[in-house]
């Protein structure tokens, strides 16, 4: 069996792996049988008898029912829509009860019986919107609601995902009806599963499914769409959020769903556990894999399950910022009543009471707090940033005044090996054996994509900090061990009289500046990214944008920092008001827009999120969780428009702190491996991919001596292994993204020649075997430009602006002096360019576009060699001259010929063709909507399944399958 039939090895077993976890299946016509048309989404019988069952003196006839799958019908399309038809899922619209003349919860789904749904799950399910077609590989349903729709790709295919994330978004173009009835898109081929949320389709919105139990393709397939998660999934792990009036939707990683069922299973054991059960955990989820929204999950949760009892749940946060972040997000999600502690006082007001629901309080409101203020079990504490939110005395006074509650700690990096790291574990994590109820480190992040890598550069030697005066005034002090705070950094350089002076020396802040706009210039700008400066202290900022100026547009540069009443007007002057400051942080997160450099020392380097951002020029001495805060704002995974990816971010220091990890960040290594990497694991990685590339595929090319034309048919004939060729591009792939990053460098220079070989390989390779691929469009930014400048293989034919497609060029073609090999691939592009232009208009180019398929996927396969293609596309090219002038004078309508021309390159005689196609031009004629009215179709087929056996084709059904799919593509 081959591993290239997607059909065979990925959707075949999905489907059996769905009906052994439970889910019907339905037959593509029989789905469209209970759909009733191509245009509607839904199984509608089975939706109307479950609306019914499900809500009994409600919904009391079929004729109520069909009211309501109007309403559905009606839902406007796009995300607002998703979000309506989300709401209808969870219950939360209602529907007027004429008997009790009131307004009653709908309920679609039973989201806490599973045994009261029907789950179908069925294939090639073909939705039309207007003109428009779409074909989803498979889709799920629920009471025959379309919930999750499902592309699966070849195993072999290397870019099987992305081509798979491409129909995705296409079908929400060209269907959103049903696409906004569905919440969960998935893409699959045989190793990686991925899922996202409808209408959620950047590329970092891509989510990576993983079972820890197994990887195995079934247990991910079953763990996934287990009836029972998919349920949770839709009620408990999609988030709708508005944000500056703009919806969003976002949808939980595995790790958040892990840390959320945990959460969950030790806040039940507390509360209906003997009093000894474990009554606190420590959560770890690193920089930027989403803890606000899991902990906006749990507190949610909690409060609506009724085994907590109508509970108080208190979000604990530890400054001003985070808590205005925090509101916002609950605001955003539609969360329900909130009361917000504005003082001490208010905060013991709202304990006495005894109050339900959610409390947000800052910490510091617990200092001198009575003992025993809520003496409940069923009072819930979530405090972030747990490794600096309870030192100390605040910590006691917190648990002093809940003395039964359950405390979970969160916090974005790992517990340092310090006491105060110490001091953490014991009062969060104490109660578990590693130290933590649910870990999700940095590396994990790292290979899901959550995070990007991180690089650091040091600077030249004569831009660094003195040595002596870190040691002695930074590395030395005491304080500093396990430090939480960027404050606790200020207080120590506010003492540290001779670094700072060092630092801030004016001669020294113009070089760096000066480096900095050359580096920028050079290696950020190029690839459509952002950069941070961060600087001392705020008076450093000042300087340094002073001199940025005057390298720089000032344009360009941004400061931002905190304001004082006392500031001398230097400071003054980079004073902004909060709509400027706003304005500022969102143009700073959109490419193309000034600025592009923000100068900072403390603002945003905790909690602000900008994905564009790839550099951090470091020039403020920080450590442990200071330090690693900070330069996770470079990590966030990012995708422009065009589709270039973050794949790293860089951290470039001029401070030293980067000369020894070990004392820069005082963690466990094992938590911190793979965190940051100097620019050397790079340049050593490309020296040795390079020496691979040179042997392996450079030097039997040199040792050919072939040129020209040639060298392409010797390029050709050694990747036409489609394993080896793929091989290849995997190869190229990962030398060409470290070229990103290392480009411009000296230490390139001995390899530009090979590299640039290597590019036009790769070109030469894409631009013959994947003519659909846009090849120069896919090379990263850096590449590109070598590409435009020096490339020179244009033995593979392209065309100029002034080639006229058609039969006649493709003979000139045939006629020209080239290699067998080339003459090959230059036939197949042309023949593919024809078809994609002109195949709509021309329906039976697509037969011969799939004849050509066919000829060159036997070529790649070695059944053919170079000359027997040739010939067979020599007669291709023949029948296609020969149709084009038939066709002028054909009566024949263009489905009916094309008819006839998919006969006739399957070999069949041309009279027995003609006469099947004049058979079908009166059936096209008296059945004109059969791709939307399945009476017509079955009409249609009869007469096309009679004329096929008059003419003695035996495979009947599969011939008039393959006819009547090439006319639905020409129609797409």
């Amino acid at each position: 069996m081959s591993l290239s039939s997607e059909w065979r090895t990925v959707q075949n077993p999905l489907i059996r792996y769905a009906k052994e976890a439970g889910w019907e299946y339905l037959e593509p016509q029989e789905a469209l049988r209970l759909r009733g048309s191509k245009e509607r989404p839904f199984l509608k019988p089975v939706l109307v008898q479950q609306l019914q069952r499900l809500n009994p003196g409600a919904v009391t006839s079929a004729a109520k029912a069909e009211e309501v799958v109007r309403r559905l019908l009606a839902i406007r399309t796009g995300i607002e829509g998703n979000l309506e038809a989300w709401e209808y899922l969870k219950g939360l619209k209602t529907i007027f009860v004429e008997a009790e003349r009131r307004e009653r919860n709908l309920r679609l789904v039973n989201l806490e019986s599973v045994e009261e749904n029907r789950f179908h799950v069925t294939e090639e399910f073909t939705f039309q919107s207007g003109a428009d077609h779409i074909r989803a590989d498979v889709v799920f349903l629920i009471n025959g609601i379309p919930v999750i729709v499902i592309e699966t790709k070849s195993a072999t295919r290397l870019e099987g995902i992305a081509e798979a994330f491409d129909q995705i978004r296409r079908y929400h173009n060209e269907g959103p009806e049903l696409m906004t009835q569905a919440q969960i898109f998935v893409l699959i081929n045989l190793a990686r599963f991925f899922y996202g949320a409808t209408w959620s389709l950047s590329r970092k919105s891509l989510l990576n499914w993983k079972e820890e139990s197994a990887g195995d393709f079934e247990t991910l397939v079953k763990s996934f769409i287990a009836p029972r998660r998919v349920l949770r999934v839709l009620s408990d792990y999609i988030l709708f959020s508005r944000k500056d009036g703009e919806l969003s939707k976002v949808i939980l990683r595995p790790h958040q769903m892990r840390a959320v069922e945990r959460v969950l299973g030790r806040a039940k054991d507390a509360v209906t556990a003997p009093r000894a059960g474990p009554r606190r955990g420590l959560v770890w989820h690193t920089q930027g894999s989403g803890k606000t929204y899991t902990m906006l999950t749990i507190a949610r949760l909690l409060i609506q399950d009724p085994r907590f009892q109508n509970p108080t749940v208190l979000l604990i946060v530890d400054r001003n910022e985070l808590e205005q972040q925090l509101f916002q997000n609950l605001e955003a999600i539609g969360f329900g009543r909130v009361h917000r502690a504005e003082s001490k006082r208010d905060l013991q007001r709202l304990l006495r009471e005894d109050t339900r629901g959610l409390i947000v309080s800052m910490i510091h409101k617990f200092d001198d707090m009575p003992a025993n203020l809520c003496t409940r079990r069923n009072v819930f504490v979530l405090v972030d940033e747990a490794h600096r939110s309870t030192g100390g005395d605040l910590g006691n006074y917190l648990m002093g005044a809940l003395p039964n509650a359950t405390f979970i700690g969160f916090t974005g990096t790992p517990i340092d090996r310090t006491a105060h790291g110490k001091g953490t574990f014991k009062i969060f994590g104490a109660e578990d054996p590693q130290g933590y109820l649910d870990k999700y480190s940095i590396r994990e992040s790292i290979e899901d994509g959550t995070t990007v890598p991180l690089h650091y550069q040091l600077a030249p030697n004569h831009l660094l900090a003195d040595r002596e005066a870190m040691e002695k005034e930074f590395w030395a002090v005491a304080e500093l061990e396990g430090v939480a705070e960027v404050e606790e950094i200020n207080r120590v350089l506010d003492r540290a009289v001779t670094l700072t002076n060092m630092l801030k020396n004016r001669d020294r802040v113009d070089k760096i500046a000066r480096f900095v706009a050359e580096h920028f210039q050079a290696y950020v700008k190029p690839m459509g990214y952002k950069a941070f400066l961060v600087a001392a202290d705020r008076e450093a900022c000042a300087f340094y944008k002073e001199a940025l100026d005057r390298y720089l547009e000032p344009e360009q540069s941004a400061v931002v920092i905190s304001a004082a009443h006392n500031d001398p007007p230097h400071l003054k002057r980079y004073h902004l008001s909060e709509e400027e400051e706003t304005r500022l942080r969102k143009a700073f997160r959109k490419p193309g827009e000034n600025p592009q450099i923000f100068i900072v020392t403390e603002k945003l380097l905790t909690g602000y999120d900008a994905p564009i951002l790839y550099c951090m020029y470091l020039d403020k001495p920080m450590r442990d969780h200071v330090l690693l805060q900070a330069i996770a704002r470079v990590n966030r995974p990012y995708e422009s428009e065009e589709g270039q990816r973050k794949r790293a971010g860089l951290i470039v220091d001029f401070v030293g702190v980067f000369n020894n990890l070990e004392r820069a960040l005082a963690f466990d290594s094992q938590d911190i491996s793979g965190v940051v990497e100097g620019i050397e694991v790079l340049q050593e990685r490309f020296r040795e991919r390079m020496a691979q590339a040179q042997a392996e595929y450079i030097a039997p090319l040199k040792a050919s001596r072939a040129q020209g034309d040639k060298l392409a048919e010797a390029i050709l004939l050694r990747f036409r292994d489609k394993e080896q060729r793929e091989a290849f591009y995997r190869h190229f792939r990962e030398l060409e993204e470290i070229y990103e990053i290392l480009s411009p460098d000296p230490f390139l220079r001995p390899y530009l020649e090979d590299y640039q070989r290597l590019v036009e390989m790769y070109r030469l390779l894409r631009s013959a075997y994947e003519p659909h691929v846009s090849v120069d469009k896919s090379f990263l930014r850096k590449t590109a430009e070598i590409v435009q400048k020096h490339s020179h293989t244009e033995v593979i034919h392209k065309p100029t602006s002034t080639y006229v497609l058609g039969p006649q060029a493709l003979l000139a073609l045939l006629g020209r002096e080239q290699p067998p090999t080339v003459k090959v691939f230059n036939l197949l592009k042309e023949l593919h360019r024809l078809v994609e232009e002109e195949g709509r208009a021309a329906p039976y180019l697509l037969s011969i576009g799939e004849r050509a398929e066919a000829i060159r996927r036997r070529f790649e396969e070695q059944q053919i060699d170079s000359e027997q293609a040739v010939r067979e596309l020599d007669e291709l090219v023949r029948q296609l001259a020969e149709a084009q002038t038939e066709r002028q004078s054909s009566p024949l309508s263009q489905q009916a010929f094309a008819v006839e021309w998919w006969l006739r390159t399957h070999q069949v005689d041309p009279e027995k063709a003609s006469q099947v196609a004049q058979v079908m031009e009166a059936a096209f004629n008296s059945l004109p909507h059969w791709m939307d009215s399945q009476e017509q179709e079955r009409e249609l087929r009869k007469d096309l399944y009679k004329a096929l056996m008059e003419i003695g084709v035996a495979e009947v059904v599969a011939w008039a399958n393959a006819i009547l799919n090439l006319l639905r593509r020409a129609a797409q």
